[in-house]
């Protein structure tokens, strides 16, 4: 429970992400944002299909969900 305080205590709002975004704006300019943004999407659409890739291995391993 501290801990969550803790986060939700120090979790940017308001004008301060306002601020933020200014400064990843003013940091990174107006080109490099959208090929961020992608390149970040891949990484999580990677994770994702890795995740679902798992999954169905487990699933696929799972003595339970054999009929034979």
């Amino acid at each position: 429970m501290q801990t969550l305080l803790f986060t939700l205590l120090w979790m940017p709002q308001g004008w301060e992400l306002i601020i933020l975004f200014i400064v990843i704006l003013l940091l990174f300019g107006g080109k490099k944002i959208p090929e961020l943004m992608k390149g970040i999407g891949k990484g999580i659409r990677g994770f994702k299909d890795g995740m679902k890739e798992i999954e169905e291995d487990i699933k696929s391993d799972d003595p339970l969900n054999d009929k034979k």
